[in-house]
């Protein structure tokens, strides 16, 4: 049969052992020092144990007490947490939280599920845009915390890592051998046009094939063997794969993930939030991310992983 233990008896333990007798642990409690006594004798009976020793003028813990009293601090505290977050207002409302879109995959889904399980009763309202305008937003107050892909650090803002812009194809594609280089860019993407610029000082003949709005679309035709993409290392989609060039496309520009943090977004849940996004972010390592691809007919080698900044503010 499955017993429980009284959570007041425990904390009754809890400041006898720390106040080092009744009398100050009644004073501690609020209680009388009848009531802590009782307790405690309820507690001893409940285990079958002597978990005092009154033997002395001072109540000292017995060995069973000394072990009982660790169990019993970490049931208190786990329930205060529960209570706390559970009931407290700090711990419930809404974050609104901004990433661009070739972000977004593989970190936040990770993110917002840890998230939503430390704290179930705050919402986070997702917002996948553009860096230009994830940062209009935020300027007007719109955002609390906005993730931004950039070459530079903004005023206020934290690096949390820097990674190069790679080559993207289909699995087995070939297109990126054609000439003109064939592009598949979203309208408003901010690297276009170093990208571009690249290829014209490679001296790489290209034609933008596609232009779209939807990041979904550009995707597609990069997947269908229609264009190619550039996409920051470690970030891209699963059914697309960099591309093992050897040399034949240009090197491409390293961009900085950077966090901003409004001045209101300091609660503990938000805290949380900007914490758990630091260690999706700084941890994501290129070899975990990229399979190596065929799309030269061979193997491609991974590289060595990137240094990354970790956690450094700017601005």
């Amino acid at each position: 049969m499955l017993r429980n233990l009284d959570l007041v008896s425990l904390r009754s333990l809890v400041a006898v052992a720390d106040t080092g007798g009744v009398t100050k642990a009644a004073g501690y409690l609020h209680l009388t020092q009848s009531a802590v006594s009782m307790q405690l004798k309820r507690l001893e009976d409940a285990l079958g144990l002597k978990l005092l020793d009154r033997s002395h003028r001072t109540v000292s813990l017995t060995s069973e007490g000394e072990q009982l009293l660790s169990y019993a601090r970490r049931m208190i505290a786990l329930n205060d947490e529960v209570y706390t977050r559970l009931t407290a207002k700090e711990y419930e409302g809404e974050i609104v939280l901004g990433v661009p879109h070739d972000i977004v995959y593989p970190a936040i889904p990770t993110v917002l599920q840890k998230f939503s399980a430390a704290f179930p009763r705050m919402r986070v309202n997702l917002l996948s845009s553009y860096t230009m305008k994830l940062r209009q937003d935020f300027s007007r107050g719109e955002c609390d915390i906005i993730l931004t892909t950039e070459e530079s650090c903004g005023e206020g803002a934290e690096t949390l890592c820097e990674r190069r812009l790679v080559w993207i194809g289909a699995p087995g594609g070939v297109v990126w051998k054609t000439r003109p280089l064939r592009l598949a860019f979203e309208e408003r993407c901010s690297f276009r046009s170093a990208v571009q610029r690249r290829l014209d000082e490679a001296g790489v003949p290209w034609e933008l094939a596609v232009e779209s709005a939807s990041t979904r679309t550009v995707e597609a035709s990069v997947s269908a063997d229609l264009a190619v993409h550039s996409v920051i290392e470690g970030m891209m989609p699963p059914y697309v794969a960099q591309i093992d060039h050897g040399g034949a496309l240009p090197e491409l520009q390293t961009v900085r993930i950077n966090l901003y943090r409004s001045e209101l977004a300091q609660s503990p849940a938000e805290q949380a939030l900007v914490d758990l996004l630091r260690e999706a972010y700084t941890g994501v390592s290129s070899s975990s991310q990229r399979q190596p691809s065929r799309l030269n007919g061979e193997t491609a080698a991974a590289p060595a992983p990137l240094p990354f900044a970790t956690g450094e503010a700017c601005g």
